[in-house]
């Protein structure tokens, strides 16, 4: 079971995503950048937080620990913005909490181009990510880290942010588990993954009983949308065992090279360039591109 652990200190917010998450210290010395049961998000991404977290972990792969943290708001009666006040108001009580990495960097397309990721591992996180229908793991937002940074230890690729996976759990009436996904544009997705040799090794591991074990981690409070928990806990071991039996339908195996999405970034801009008025053209676009190499502070949300 996840640990529980009561924030005695709170640091500052992350204001790199909607949810603004924020770094705490805690009573076992550890310090968490917790996600607010208060977020505009839900409750729903801590759930797919702690289902797809726990599940990398039970197949191997790098993923912080979580853990269910208690907050008192009164311990960030400092911070200056109302809104981040609101946030810790309605979030008072049990919250989750990712075990923070210091010092660690996003995973960028600039790094991507200097750092080896072996096949076999990137095949790994794409059929996790095709397995739990996670759509927030691109070439322009990775939610991969790379941790650490200094030392002796080489750095290792870290999975974080889970709460846009598992979307079926918001319209479960209309979710096929073998509907198939477009992953072309996957973070990992021109480094050959691997991804056949991935399903034969972690599907069979990916059984009711694991399934059952991680489900149970979730707290009761958090599974109120599909009536009782238990209910919503066996919906969703029903679901995810539904579609590791289907990886037939759904396994991802077409990933465009580097080149060709350099060639796709390059006509989306054209085309959106086109269809400006002349005094915008001279106007950078600048969606979807990357940001600047970042370390986790600035990154999580």
């Amino acid at each position: 079971m996840l640990r529980e652990v009561t924030a005695t200190r709170y640091v500052e917010p992350l204001r790199a995503g909607g949810s603004v998450p924020g770094i705490v210290e805690a009573d076992d010395l550890g310090t968490y950048v917790v996600k607010f049961t208060g977020s505009a998000q839900g409750r729903k991404a801590l759930v797919a937080e702690v289902i797809v977290g726990e599940l990398a972990r039970a197949l191997g792969l790098r993923f912080p620990e979580l853990v269910l943290a208690h907050f008192d708001p009164a311990i960030a009666e400092s911070e200056p913005h109302q809104e981040v006040r609101e946030l810790h108001g309605a979030s008072a009580g049990l919250n989750l909490g990712m075990d923070y990495l210091p010092g660690a960097k996003d995973f960028t397309p600039e790094v991507a181009k200097e750092f080896r990721v072996d096949s076999l591992e990137a095949g790994r996180i794409i059929w996790l990510d095709a397995l739990t229908v996670n759509v927030d793991r691109t070439v322009h937002s990775s939610n991969l880290m790379i941790w650490p940074t200094l030392g002796i230890a080489p750095p290792r690729l870290w999975l974080i942010d889970h709460g846009a996976a598992l979307v079926f759990h918001h319209r479960w009436d209309t979710s096929d588990p073998a509907k198939a996904y477009d992953f072309r544009h996957h973070a990992l997705g021109h480094y050959a993954p691997d991804v056949r040799a991935a399903d034969a090794e972690l599907a069979p591991r990916v059984t009711e009983e694991l399934l059952r074990r991680i489900v149970a981690e979730v707290p009761d409070a958090w599974l109120t949308d599909s009536g009782t928990p238990d209910r919503a806990r066996a919906a969703y071991v029903e679901y995810l065992h539904a579609r590791v039996r289907a990886t037939a339908a759904w396994l991802p195996t077409d990933f465009p090279t580097r080149e060709e999405l350099a060639a796709e970034e390059a006509l989306r801009a054209a085309r959106t360039q086109q269809g400006r008025p002349n005094w915008l053209k001279r106007v950078p676009d600048l969606h979807g591109k990357p940001a600047a190499e970042q370390d986790w502070s600035v990154h999580l949300g």
